[in-house]
């Protein structure tokens, strides 16, 4: 049984939340052909049910407003489902450019003299770094900030 026509009947399935069954069908594909290109992703991304699960996400997340000063309340009360929906005509169409990062110095930890810079994003491009993550993971495996995969002990770079 192929990726595809095994991932298609997962999606019909009742209760299987259609993101994690696109998830499925990613993973699914990336495993069995380690060379295989993705070239089509960029749809995925777009769609609104990956693009609802990023808003859930970038909410649960909080955070600051960025350069335009937009909140996720704000967002909220001006109407998540025409964001979202303008968010993802943006991608489509390919005019979609992320806005500058606001930049914050915060103290550093055991160093309360000393700061670090910290660019904080716009609420939209957040939704679209989250919705890209979610689309690219299954392809690419989940990585620490280490830049080690999860599961790995040892960085790749590391010499034993």
């Amino acid at each position: 049984m192929s990726a595809e026509s095994s991932a298609r009947s997962v999606s019909r399935t009742v209760g299987v939340d259609r993101v994690r069954a696109l998830q499925r069908v990613l993973y699914r594909c990336a495993k069995q052909d380690r060379a295989r290109r993705f070239h089509a992703l960029y749809d995925k991304v777009a769609r609104s049910d990956v693009m609802r699960r990023a808003w859930r996400e970038v909410c649960a997340n909080r955070g600051a407003p960025g350069v335009d000063g937009v909140t996720i309340e704000q967002v909220r009360r001006s109407g998540v489902s025409e964001f979202l929906d303008e968010l993802a005509a943006k991608l489509r169409a390919g005019t979609y450019r992320p806005r500058p990062l606001r930049r914050v110095h915060i103290p550093k930890p055991g160093r309360p003299s000393q700061t670090r810079p910290l660019g904080v994003p716009t609420v939209a491009d957040r939704v679209v770094m989250t919705a890209a993550k979610i689309v690219l993971e299954p392809i690419f495996g989940k990585r620490r900030t280490t830049g080690m995969r999860e599961g790995n002990e040892k960085s790749p770079t590391s010499k034993t």
